[in-house]
């Protein structure tokens, strides 16, 4: 081969890294959607896609929250326990009389306190953040059972409109989720306050040296994860239209964590990718999705969410021993 042909050879074709880093992903899903398919008549219809979408809203918006709050080194295992209190409280407030607005916005407030509580108690009492949000999450979970009295509480249809209602066909509760996952990956990506979070997380020391103010960012991004719980627990009200105990709570979190860490962001931080966390979000949900279509015992699904949790945790170790 001459030089002259070396010269003119066309370059070899490479994958953009943006495709590349979630390809495994994305053909884990696209697998998958293709095998329940073939297995079941009901799942590529339209009415049961945009059912699975609508399904997956209140995690995906709760995923996109943890996604910037991990990216910053940071762990929230309260969330779940976070929307079942704002569940609780939304739903009492409006069977009590109050307007749908005013709850709304005081179960908001109230997720913005709980994860102010959290972000101060990381922060100032240097308490690991696993220990404190597994703390407060066992503390919330007795609070929303006190707040309902053990006891279903119905709202009557006050919030139907949204869980149940769509605009050319798109569900508000989806559109929700997407402007919260876009918000997210605006924020760690075009941000200097994202950029600070992934700077945190990669080396807390070094971020504080340079002139970043870690506990203030650290404390907002809890009060944001807080915030939008709130968010979620009112999603969460209006698809099921009452609230129950054992709505919520530590499981939906585990969900959360599983789409995230699916999804490819380090569980040391200084890494984070909103993208993956979506693709890990469907991933959760075409599953969930297919074990009920084919009609499999639905203690299995714990089991699934466990098991790609585990297999997603290894691969990601595995990704960062490389990159170093």
């Amino acid at each position: 081969m001459t030089a002259a042909t070396l010269v003119s050879a066309p370059p070899t074709p490479r994958i953009p890294a943006a495709v590349s880093k979630h390809f495994g992903l994305v053909t884990v899903l696209l697998v998958t959607c293709a095998f329940l398919a073939v297995q079941t008549d009901v799942f590529a219809t339209g009415p049961n896609l945009v059912n699975v979408l609508r399904q997956v809203a209140v995690i995906a918006v709760l995923a996109a929250g943890l996604t910037t709050l991990m990216a910053s080194g940071g762990l929230d295992f309260s969330l779940g326990s976070q929307v079942a209190v704002v569940v609780a409280v939304v739903a009492k407030l409006i069977d009590a009389g109050s307007s749908v607005l005013v709850a709304s916005v005081g179960g908001i407030l109230l997720g913005a306190l709980f994860g102010l509580v959290n972000g101060l108690v990381i922060t100032y009492f240097k308490v690991a953040p696993f220990v404190t949000t597994l703390a407060t999450a066992t503390i919330l979970d007795g609070v929303a059972l006190i707040t309902m009295h053990g006891q279903s509480i119905s709202i009557s249809g006050g919030l139907s409109w949204l869980g149940t209602g769509e605009i050319a066909g798109i569900p508000y509760l989806l559109i929700i989720a997407i402007a919260v996952c876009a918000g997210a990956g605006v924020l760690l990506r075009w941000t200097r306050f994202g950029r600070d979070a992934l700077a945190i997380g990669g080396n807390s020391v070094a971020a504080r040296l340079a002139g970043i103010p870690v506990v203030r960012h650290t404390v907002a991004l809890y009060v944001l994860n807080g915030v939008l719980a709130g968010v979620a627990g009112i999603m969460l009200l209006s698809r099921l239209g009452a609230a129950s105990p054992g709505t919520a709570g530590l499981y939906l979190e585990l969900t959360v964590v599983a789409a995230v860490v699916i999804g490819g962001t380090a569980l040391h931080g200084g890494s984070a990718t909103v993208v993956g966390t979506v693709l890990g979000v469907l991933l959760l949900g075409v599953v969930a999705n297919g074990i009920n279509l084919l009609q499999i015992d639905s203690f299995y699904h714990p089991v699934s969410v466990g098991a790609v949790l585990l297999v997603a945790a290894i691969a990601n170790r595995f990704r960062h021993r490389e990159s170093h």
